[in-house]
């Protein structure tokens, strides 16, 4: 599963642009890579581990803007086209997980 958060925030006084920041820090912390500057992706493991972090950006949204969370499978994330320029580019690969014994 991958989690993506999609954002529009505004920028318009010191505070905003504080707030902004700190929300982008957060999800970088919580294990977010920066996709577009305001779009973060993250994969999650399970459908249960996805809630976790679902939980985790609604306890870090920021006092204004927009903000909107998609949950789609690995699947349909592997079937994203990516263009940078007129070349294209393959998608991020999935995130190795830790198996313990």
């Amino acid at each position: 599963m991958w989690l993506l958060v999609f954002f529009d925030l505004p920028t318009d006084t010191v505070a905003d642009r504080r707030n902004a920041a700190q929300f982008r820090k957060d999800l970088l912390c919580d294990g977010f890579n920066m996709f577009q500057f305001s779009i973060y992706v993250r994969h999650c493991s399970s459908r249960e581990n996805m809630d976790v972090h679902l939980k985790r950006v609604k306890q870090m949204l920021p006092p204004l803007g927009k903000v909107g969370v998609l949950g789609i499978t690995d699947k349909q994330f592997g079937e994203m086209h990516l263009f940078y320029g007129q070349k294209p580019h393959n998608t991020p690969q999935a995130g190795v997980q830790l198996e313990l014994f």
